[in-house]
């Protein structure tokens, strides 16, 4: 299948020293364009962020301050970088929220400008959110195979839970059959709920 494009589409990834938009810099930058006519052209580059990569973040992706004292900073890098996206739209995965906002701060700390107002941001982990369900009916349909009678009916979703986990346990060698364990992971950005209010 092909894309049905109007202008060139750039997909891009990038690789940072952190989560923090405004104070984090990329590390490793990865651009696949692709052309209204199918054609694509690639590059990948590591960046110098001037900054030291925490230890881990250096666990995440791999990349640490040795390996790239010697590669360009992004301001070497940022006109060729802008060349290559210039009139492009832009994709990736969670790049609406994290890619593109970080690869505009890296843009501005350099003084080029770069503008969102003639592109089009397409979002891939934005579209597999709308399109798989994240509700008890999918997760239970998804693990246990089985569709869940009687949704939203307490007892029905409390005995789909407690198979859910069952089924998890099962699918992921990572996961721990241990309630403090499972407690931990399930917290997202590791906070438990607060109950004060």
């Amino acid at each position: 299948m092909n894309l049905k494009l109007e202008k060139p589409i750039v997909f891009f990834d990038l690789e940072t020293t952190g989560m923090q938009v405004s104070k984090d810099r990329i590390v490793e930058i990865s651009i696949l364009k692709v052309f209204p006519n199918g054609n694509k052209e690639s590059k990948t580059w590591l960046v110098n962020p001037t900054i030291p990569i925490p230890s881990v973040t250096t666990a995440i992706h791999g990349i640490s301050d040795e390996k790239v004292a010697n590669e360009p900073t992004f301001e070497k890098l940022a006109q060729e970088i802008s060349e290559l996206i210039h009139n492009c739209d832009l994709a990736g995965f969670n790049s609406n929220k994290f890619d593109i906002p970080l690869l505009a701060e890296e843009f501005l700390r350099v003084g080029i400008d770069f503008d969102m107002e003639n592109r089009r941001a397409v979002d891939i982990q934005n579209i597999f959110h709308k399109l798989e369900q994240r509700t008890l009916v999918a997760a239970y349909k998804f693990y246990c195979n089985k569709d869940l009678t009687n949704a939203h009916s307490a007892e029905a979703d409390t005995t789909a839970t407690f198979e859910v986990l069952l089924a998890q346990l099962d699918k992921y060698d990572e996961l721990k059959n241990d309630v403090n364990f499972l407690s931990e992971f399930s917290q997202r950005g590791g906070k438990f709920a607060d109950m004060a209010g």
